[in-house]
């Protein structure tokens, strides 16, 4: 097997032709949110604290997850053959969970940052110093790339002898696992648990540790607890939007549903770029700095 067909959101020509106006909306409004995220949170002087350190990172490999299906969405909904080369769909799955593992152990950086700030204010600048969030952020990064590993070794053992279409508009191990010729129900639990559960898992594990800091809240006066909680609020609403979909994708049995593709564009394209949004509309310090970052730019135009 050499090549697969994607059959794409839809044969319709006319619906095509939207579908690429509509995403290409959607890639330029992510990627311009999560770069102007990127900018102000590495460069202004407002924003000090770990947690928007973690949010400059968080950015960007939601920047790079848009890149992965997006702009290929994006080409096939010109063409009427959607074809991708098997080393284009080994590269696009890589991408897919070389990013997304990223962005689980990010966010779980950021629930601990928060856990510190909240729990062990104290203690906060010496345990959540610079090394250790560096440390973090490179943990993030090997953890995805193993990730994507293994999801690549799991594919390599597959036999495709036919058919080579798949109904989607993108590569994925599930889809994949559809067109194998070789029995694949041990390796599908193999792709559950290590996708699926490890999602599960850390959710499990965010809530818990939310549970714990809300409850840590109780004894804060009222301005710093409002506060504590717009942050709160804004995490555990990207978490949701992240691993809901994640664990619906991969704790199934590795089936075709008609809602895999919605749940797909889901997670591939609205997550990415919401995520700057959510921080952005919650948080004033962060309204304040692109204020600020804007402005500098406006007067250094002018001169």
């Amino acid at each position: 097997m050499t090549e697969f067909i994607l059959l794409g959101l839809t044969l319709n020509p006319k619906m095509q032709k939207v579908i690429f106006v509509v995403f290409m909306g959607f890639y330029i409004v992510s990627v311009v949110r999560n770069v102007v995220t990127m900018v102000t949170t590495t460069t202004s002087p407002l924003l000090g604290p770990s947690m928007y350190f973690f949010l400059a990172h968080l950015s960007f490999t939601d920047v790079c997850y848009s890149c992965v299906n997006i702009p290929k969405l994006n080409v096939d909904s010109l063409h009427k053959k959607k074809a991708s080369s098997f080393i284009e769909c080994m590269c696009q799955i890589f991408g897919e969970h070389l990013f997304a593992g990223a962005d689980v152990i990010l966010l779980t950086a950021m629930a601990y940052d928060h856990y510190m700030a909240i729990c062990k204010p104290l203690h906060y600048k010496t345990i959540m110093n610079w090394q250790v969030c560096w440390l973090l952020v490179g943990v993030a990064w090997a953890g995805g790339f193993l990730h994507a590993i293994i999801q690549i070794l799991f594919i390599f053992r597959l036999h495709f002898c036919g058919p080579n279409i798949i109904d989607h508009f993108m590569c994925d191990l599930n889809t994949l696992l559809n067109l194998a010729c070789t029995d694949t129900h041990t390796l599908g639990l193999f792709v559950a648990a290590n996708s699926g559960f490890i999602c599960l898992l850390i959710v499990l594990l965010l809530v818990g540790s939310y549970t714990i800091i809300l409850f840590s809240l109780r004894t804060w006066s009222l301005e710093p607890r409002q506060k504590a909680l717009s942050i709160l609020i804004s995490h555990i609403t990207m978490i949701l939007l992240f691993f809901v979909p994640s664990i619906f994708t991969y704790m199934k049995p590795a089936v075709t549903l008609p809602i895999d593709k919605a749940v797909a564009v889901f997670y591939t394209m609205i997550t990415p770029m919401l995520n700057p949004l959510i921080h952005t509309l919650r948080s004033d310090q962060m309204k304040n700095a692109i204020r600020k970052l804007c402005g500098r730019k406006v007067i250094s135009s002018d001169q």
